[in-house]
């Protein structure tokens, strides 16, 4: 009678704890490793390689604010803007790969910049591993409304007769490469006017200083609502919702292959336990996967995604197969 007590007993509590890391698992919580460490465990470092404001700073702090509320532990969201995003990277390769140290960068990161940038002190390809494509993100060609121009037709056209130029937040960004897409594409040409980050090449156009530009949605959009610059396409494959009558890229020049988006990869040091990369890019799926996160984040003209460890490598070995001839053809080098 006791052998069959003491059983019944160990069997519903091995039910009652199965129940329990189901509901918290299911939830999005943290897990444990399988070593008895759950992450997070203690407050989270999120780097980012752009001053506030911009993309990639918006996705960081929605996805900070949900570890938060998920797992009780702070995020420390931190901006290193420079070098096209190479120094917030940087930071993330050289910490402790224990998973506590997280960079969320553009995918030109990893697709270019090894190229234009050279020597870093880092290899990204190497000391970085990508745990998850958190979101996708666009760039809007606009103009100073004293380029008279107000579709990209008449942009192209006139770029075949005049000199012009278009400005960039620097040599391999998602503008620059944008651009250079859009000049391949129709045939025209124009020069490239590279500045220290997305605010002051935004300025410039603003200013009339440079003609055009392809620059981040979210900040030029109130810009055109008020007349100050003139939206002519977007780079993606699907119109904005923040500008739903700018056409596409590809509609714009009648090339429906045309698509120029970019990605946000969130990375940790190379090295981090399997167990621990396993549990952020769970959580991760969780979060960017969660509606009221995909709305949130729509407002800002970004598309929530969530992938998985290896589906992020995938993605990542396919951009640098597409941007890798483009970067090689022009010479991009950063001064």
């Amino acid at each position: 009678m006791k052998r069959i007590l003491a059983t019944a007993l160990a069997i519903a509590a091995s039910a009652a704890i199965a129940q329990t890391t189901t509901a918290s698992t299911s939830s999005g919580q943290a897990t444990s490793t399988g070593s008895g460490q759950a992450w997070p465990a203690k407050p989270v470092r999120l780097l980012v390689g752009s001053p506030p404001g911009g993309p990639s700073d918006i996705t960081a702090r929605t996805f900070g604010d949900q570890i938060t509320k998920r797992t009780g532990q702070p995020v420390v969201v931190e901006n290193r803007p420079g070098a096209g995003n190479n120094l917030a990277a940087g930071v993330a390769a050289k910490a402790d790969p224990d998973g506590y140290t997280l960079v969320l960068s553009p995918d030109t990161v990893l697709t270019v910049n090894p190229l234009v940038y050279g020597t870093q002190g880092f290899d990204a390809r190497k000391d970085l591993l990508s745990i998850s494509v958190l979101a996708s993100f666009s760039q809007m060609l606009v103009c100073h409304p004293s380029v008279g121009v107000s579709t990209a037709a008449e942009l192209v056209a006139k770029a075949k007769t005049a000199q012009m130029n278009y400005a960039s937040g620097g040599p391999g960004v998602p503008g620059h490469l944008a651009a250079e897409m859009f000049l391949q594409a129709s045939g025209a040409k124009m020069q490239h006017v590279p500045y220290r980050g997305p605010a002051p090449a935004t300025q410039a156009v603003l200013a009339g200083e440079v003609a055009c530009g392809f620059l981040a949605t979210p900040t030029v959009v109130p810009h055109v609502k008020a007349g100050k610059l003139k939206a002519l396409a977007v780079s993606s494959s699907t119109p904005s919702p923040l500008a739903p009558d700018v056409p596409t890229l590809a509609k714009a020049l009648n090339q429906p292959d045309l698509d120029a988006s970019f990605r946000l990869v969130l990375q940790t040091a190379a090295g981090t336990p399997p167990a621990v990369v396993a549990q952020i890019e769970k959580l991760s799926a969780a979060i960017m996967q969660d509606p009221d996160v995909k709305a949130k984040l729509q407002t800002y003209d970004l598309v929530g995604i969530g992938s998985t460890s290896a589906q992020a490598q995938k993605v990542m070995g396919g951009e640098i197969a597409r941007w890798e001839p483009l970067v090689k053809r022009l010479g991009l080098k950063a001064d």
